[in-house]
């Protein structure tokens, strides 16, 4: 799980312009959005699924570690984050 750092809390169209930033570079890196819900992306590579979940500012990562690592810092480059490691709960659930 990673936090997202972005200088645009506070404005009215912060929501707006975070899911667009975040969901132009996904699409861009290759990434497809799920149809059901609007912040699940995924990619298959090497036969292997990958998927990011956006939730308000945080961006959660699943598939192969090797994987969850490069992606980890190829959206350092373009955002600034705070990696929070391993997700324990998730909306009051333990993972």
């Amino acid at each position: 799980m990673c936090r997202l750092k972005q200088a645009l809390y506070g404005l009215k169209q912060a929501p707006y312009a975070l899911y667009t930033g975040i969901g132009n570079y996904l699409t861009g890196l290759g990434f497809t959005k799920i149809e059901v819900d609007a912040n699940l992306y995924h990619i298959f590579v090497e036969a292997k699924l990958f998927i990011i979940l956006l939730y308000v500012d945080d961006l959660i990562l699943t598939g192969d570690e090797k994987r969850v690592k490069s992606c980890k810092v190829v959206l350092a480059r373009e955002f600034k984050m705070k990696d929070l490691v391993l997700m324990h709960y998730f909306l009051g659930m333990e993972v």
